[in-house]
């Protein structure tokens, strides 16, 4: 059995065929005929779905809306913590943030969200805790 070599032209390894690449903002031809085909007939479109909403038809109205005015994906929140430099602040926090959610001031998407952000304080309250610990057990020890 002999062994298959590579053409001379071959390309190496990890070579590409196509160094430069697609240009950037380039596009496919069957989404450029596309594009075109809804140029030629927007504002017959535009026209038709404002129709249909008008006469009640609710996807239409909600297509229109969405465009309008998108959903918010987030908001601005306003809830005062206590302080978050102890792991006693922590705890208050979390539970400011529960008793927030219970009265409706926050969503529980929010709540997650800012639930989070807290957490993320508990561990590096953690993590600085530690450091402290370890740097006084070697000290202790005369290490380091």
């Amino acid at each position: 059995m002999t062994e298959r070599k590579a053409p001379p032209k071959a390309w190496k390894p990890g070579q590409s065929g196509n160094p430069k690449g697609k240009p950037a903002g380039a596009r496919n031809k069957a989404t450029l005929a596309v594009l075109a085909l809804m140029e030629t007939g927007a504002k017959e479109i535009t026209e038709a779905v404002i129709t249909a909403a008008k006469a009640g038809d609710l996807t239409a109205a909600r297509m229109i809306l969405d465009r309008l005015a998108p959903p918010a994906k987030e908001r601005p929140v306003s809830v005062e913590l206590p302080d978050t430099g102890t792991v006693e602040g922590v705890s208050a926090a979390q539970q400011t943030i529960l008793k927030a959610v219970a009265c409706g001031d926050l969503l529980p998407g929010e709540a997650a969200t800012l639930a989070g952000i807290v957490e993320n304080r508990r561990k590096a309250l953690e993590t600085e805790e530690l450091e402290r610990r370890i740097a006084a057990l070697e000290s202790k020890n005369g290490e380091h």
